[in-house]
């Protein structure tokens, strides 16, 4: 299997719509842009936030097998994926990749 480079791309935060929809929390989000983590055999990386992997861990068991390529050329590096967790008030975005 490969190992898939999990990139922390970038994080956005929507105040507003916390503001209104949600109750305060003491443990946001608290990932870093520039922050990586390796997926050795398609397994979570230790310290990534379940959430997330659970919006990423299909594209990330594909690449892992030798798969790519989805959405027929969505991305420009096939053995690539741009996926964002769930979280619809603080959003991040994750650059998926195949390494050597």
């Amino acid at each position: 299997m490969e190992k898939v480079r999990i990139t922390v791309m970038r994080k956005v935060c929507h105040k507003d719509l916390m503001e209104k929809y949600e109750n305060p929390i003491e443990h946001a989000c608290t990932l870093k842009e520039g922050q990586t983590f390796i997926s050795t055999d398609g397994q979570r990386p230790k310290d990534l936030c379940e959430s997330a992997w659970t919006s990423m861990e299909s594209f990330v068991k594909e690449l892992a097998s030798g798969g790519g390529n989805f959405y027929d050329g969505w991305m420009k590096n096939k053995k690539s994926a741009m996926i964002s967790c769930n979280d619809g008030f603080r959003p991040v975005s994750f650059y998926l990749e195949v390494i050597e």
